[in-house]
């Protein structure tokens, strides 16, 4: 039931519980309990709205790859919290393979992405080697999970 509840919510966030509640097939109440029960165990994390880049002004998404000349907790720490601060990055892995961080930001256009590369590479703790990738089209992308 609980998955049921989160495959809609996924797609509908602002679904009214009523709603909600006839989709699967339980009364009000009980499932209210289980969403509140589920935002309460962190399953359910938030609810969001999408919001088009292009109508902000947007358009340009990056991905940028960085490999550190250097690496330890410290750094990896140091690197995290300057990258935190970086208010066009939407989100940011540290990853396993031939680079460490892998990089999604969204701007306006290539002199953003210039200037958000040079402010990167500039506020690392160690030089770092960059290698970047710009989204032609966007295929799919989305945040709900397969339930």
């Amino acid at each position: 039931m609980d998955r049921k509840i989160l495959a809609i919510l996924q797609r509908q966030g602002r679904i009214p519980m009523t709603e909600l509640a006839t989709l699967v097939g339980l009364s009000t109440t009980p499932c209210a309990e289980r969403v509140r029960r589920m935002e309460r165990a962190g399953v359910i994390t938030g609810y969001h709205a999408s919001v088009s880049p292009e109508a902000l002004g947007k358009p340009l998404l990056v991905f940028v790859e960085l490999r550190l000349s250097s690496k330890s907790e410290e750094i990896f720490e140091k690197v995290r919290k300057e990258l935190m601060l970086v208010p066009d990055v939407q989100a940011c892995h540290l990853v396993a393979g031939s680079f460490d961080y892998l990089v999604k930001a969204r701007l306006g256009g290539m002199r953003e992405y210039r200037r958000l590369l040079g402010d990167i590479l500039k506020k690392l703790p160690v030089a770092a080697e960059s290698h970047s990738y710009i989204v032609m089209e966007e295929i799919k992308e989305t945040l709900a999970l397969n339930i």
